[in-house]
């Protein structure tokens, strides 16, 4: 072979392999350093590692595909490939995902991070958005810790927050569970709350500490309480588009890293929310540790079995399982 026939060849070679190469949309509505950037880059990685190079992601954080009800949307139609969702979110196409949102069905960290790693509550998960809704299927599942409140004022027990002012995600538990608590639930993109903290259309929100962190929260509402009433749960989704075009091999893969992120993300997002706290404290935030918990699971343990109920057999099962595990 002359040297030339070689270097064509090698060119050849090399086009041909470029073209195996495919890149994949992951889309979350999270900035950098949460997570769901964890979780991103575990997944990323991962697959990189297992298809030796021939499946790379591209992240798309902070909502650049828009936000969270908006991104399962284009999961479903095949328009992004991957995405990381609240669970709550998710309860937007799919109802009983709402069950993983029941106020305090997790006891504590260690709880969230065994539970959302059980392969029974995984699979109850699988397929309650199987048989409830199309385009897309979940594979995984993630946390940002545990969600807390925030405002301008302390909260140490329930009655504090009676008649405040709330911004909570669009489900039919925040929307039970907050009035049950005798504050007012207020629906917004999560795009518009620091905006909505600053001019007083909300009084308070909530969410987990880092996301609190990273989103600035505290310049408008300075006062963390430590309320831990919900796990910030989250789940990983595939569209069905892609799904359907993969081999069998590469579907593997893609369980395989989706996997690394049920393991390993929740732990991570844990010792994110502890760094987080610290940052807080040496920006002067107030972080009001001793509430009355009690307070607030007196009111909602009793939602528990009856919310689960309402929502449906799926929501039923999955709150059976969480609960069972020790």
């Amino acid at each position: 072979m002359s040297a030339w026939a070689f270097a064509v060849a090698i060119a050849s070679a090399a086009a041909a392999s470029a073209q195996d190469v495919k890149h994949y949309r992951f889309a979350y509505d999270q900035p950098r350093n949460t997570g769901y950037s964890i979780a991103g880059d575990l997944f990323a990685d991962k697959l990189k590692e297992l298809s030796k190079g021939s499946m790379l992601i591209d992240q798309y954080p902070g909502a650049q595909l828009g936000q969270e009800p908006q991104i399962l949307q284009l999961v479903k139609a095949g328009d992004v490939d991957f995405a990381i969702v609240s669970s709550a979110n998710t309860a937007t196409i799919s109802p009983q995902a709402g069950v993983m949102s029941l106020h305090f069905l997790f006891r504590n960290e260690a709880h969230v991070i065994k539970g959302l790693a059980d392969p029974q509550v995984f699979e109850a998960i699988r397929t309650m958005i199987d048989e409830t809704t199309q385009g897309l299927h979940v594979i995984g599942t993630g946390s940002q810790g545990v969600r807390h409140i925030y405002s301008k004022k302390e909260i140490h027990k329930v009655d504090d927050i009676k008649a405040m002012k709330i911004r909570v995600q669009a489900t039919a538990t925040e929307d039970t569970m907050f009035p049950a608590y005798g504050a007012q639930t207020v629906h917004m993109p999560f795009g518009s709350v620091y905006t909505s903290l600053q001019t007083g259309v909300v009084e308070a929100a909530e969410n987990s500490i880092n996301v609190y962190l990273v989103n600035k929260h505290y310049e408008v509402a300075p006062v963390l309480s430590l309320t831990e009433h919900e796990a910030n749960n989250a789940l990983v989704f595939i569209s069905d588009k892609l799904w359907q075009s993969l081999s069998a091999e590469q579907r593997q893969w893609v369980l395989a890293a989706a996997a690394e992120i049920s393991a390993k993300e929740p732990a991570k997002a844990f010792e994110l929310e502890r760094t987080a706290a610290t940052k807080l404290k040496s920006l002067g935030v107030k972080i009001v540790e001793d509430v009355d918990k009690k307070s607030f699971t007196t009111i909602a343990d009793p939602y528990l079995d009856k919310l689960a109920k309402e929502l449906g057999p799926h929501a039923e099962k999955i709150k059976n399982l969480i609960r069972a595990i020790n």
